[in-house]
């Protein structure tokens, strides 16, 4: 992508969704971005928001971080959209996490949601029988569907519903069975459910509450900018933000940052 991008001086935090942005869905960041990230925070504080819960972000980007020096700003992470926060102090180790919040849904609404899911996904043919792993996972903070198990190799998950039309009809449906809940898509393959609410938005309000800074103070990064996408809420919030198209796309622009403190 042809970057017409300047940085302003502001600019306190840069934020990135995970799959697909920072490293391809589920694996872990390739070393170059592992690097760069690491450049990154000596500048700046990072978050990272997905609808990955912890143990994603630990396999993608801390184990990764490990052998990088210690940061000179704050690892900001939020897992399930943000209804988890958890933080990584200058100069601590990636595992030296410290816990801001974890907002669980009520567990009869996760019953429920587990249920309505399975029972819908059968309905519409959308139940895998030999899924790579879970396809409902309970995180605790959400729900999540995966039409092909947790484990699902990329190239399955992209062949599945390339055009998006799947997982539209699953979320309308369960929008309609689970009205007190929000439904919305996730990851190429996935549905998350979670508190009325709760969105990538919210996450990013709740970062901004913490940490006492205003949209302009941040970046936000994500591939699914577009209006299906579940990074779309976080226009919303008034934080800039930049469509990437892939993790090579965020590197490419990570590394014009990086150059312009330089």
């Amino acid at each position: 992508m042809s970057w017409h991008c300047t940085f302003p001086d502001d600019l306190r935090l840069v934020a990135f969704d995970l799959d697909d942005t920072l490293a391809h869905s589920k694996m872990p960041l390739d070393e170059e971005m592992a690097v760069a990230l690491a450049q990154l925070l000596n500048s700046y504080e990072v978050a990272i928001i997905s609808g990955g819960q912890l143990s994603q972000f630990q396999s993608q980007v801390l184990s990764r971080l490990a052998n990088q020096p210690a940061s000179q700003c704050v690892l900001h992470l939020l897992p399930t959209c943000g209804t988890q926060y958890y933080r990584i102090e200058p100069g601590t180790r990636p595992e030296q996490l410290v816990r801001v919040y974890r907002r669980d849904l009520a567990a009869d609404l996760r019953r429920q949601a587990v249920e309505t899911i399975e029972k819908t996904a059968r309905e519409l043919g959308f139940w895998a029988a030999s899924p790579w792993g879970n396809i409902i996972e309970d995180r605790g903070t959400q729900v999540t569907f995966s039409a092909l198990g947790q484990q699902a190799p990329l190239a399955a998950k992209r062949a599945w519903d390339p055009d998006g039309s799947k997982k539209s009809a699953l979320v309308k449906a369960l929008r309609e069975r689970l009205s007190q809940l929000e439904v919305r898509s996730g990851g190429a393959t996935s549905v998350d459910v979670t508190a009325r609410g709760v969105d990538k938005a919210y996450g990013i309000r709740s970062l901004l509450e913490s940490t006492g800074y205003t949209p302009r103070n941040l970046v936000f990064l994500g591939d699914r900018l577009d209006e299906r996408g579940n990074d779309y809420p976080v226009l919303s919030t008034g934080v800039p933000c930049q469509a990437v198209s892939g993790p090579e796309d965020t590197l490419d622009w990570l590394q014009r940052l990086l150059a312009s403190k330089s």
